[in-house]
C-alpha cells in the first residue's frame, strides 16, 4: 500500500480528521480519538484491532504489538509498502468502527455515524 492509498482510504471513512503528533507521526482520528497512525515517511502502520485480529496478527508474526498501545489492542506493521491495499482498507474500516462505537451517541450523530 502506498502513502496516497493509505491517506485516501482513511480519509474516506466518515468523520475522519488527520493531524501530526509526536514530531512527525500522521494520525487519523474519528471524534478526536485515534484509530490509526503512521510515521512521517509512511513506512509503518499502526491501528486498533479486534481482540481476535490482534491475537492472529501478533501470534503469526505478521504484525507486532504497537509500542505504548498494545494494551489497547493496537498492532504495528513495519513495512506499509508490503501490505495489500484491500486488506489494509478492511483493517482501517474495522479500526474506525471500533473507535467510533465508543464515542458518545450525540457525537456519533453529529459525525453522521449513527
Amino acid at each position: 500500500m502506498t502513502k496516497a492509498q493509505l491517506h485516501a482510504a482513511a480519509m474516506a471513512l466518515p468523520g475522519v480528521t488527520q493531524d501530526v503528533k509526536w514530531g512527525d507521526d500522521h494520525c487519523y482520528s474519528v471524534g478526536g480519538k485515534m484509530f490509526c497512525a503512521t510515521d512521517g515517511a509512511y513506512s509503518t502502520l499502526s491501528f486498533k484491532a479486534t481482540d481476535i485480529a490482534y491475537e492472529a496478527l501478533t501470534e503469526t508474526g505478521r504484525a507486532r504489538p504497537a509500542p505504548y498501545a498494545a494494551r489497547f489492542k493496537w498492532v504495528q506493521f513495519d513495512d506499509l509498502a508490503a501490505l495489500d491495499a484491500e486488506e489494509v482498507r478492511g483493517w482501517l474500516k474495522t479500526a474506525h468502527g471500533l473507535v467510533a462505537a465508543k464515542l458518545p451517541k450525540k457525537l456519533q450523530r453529529e459525525l453522521g455515524l449513527a
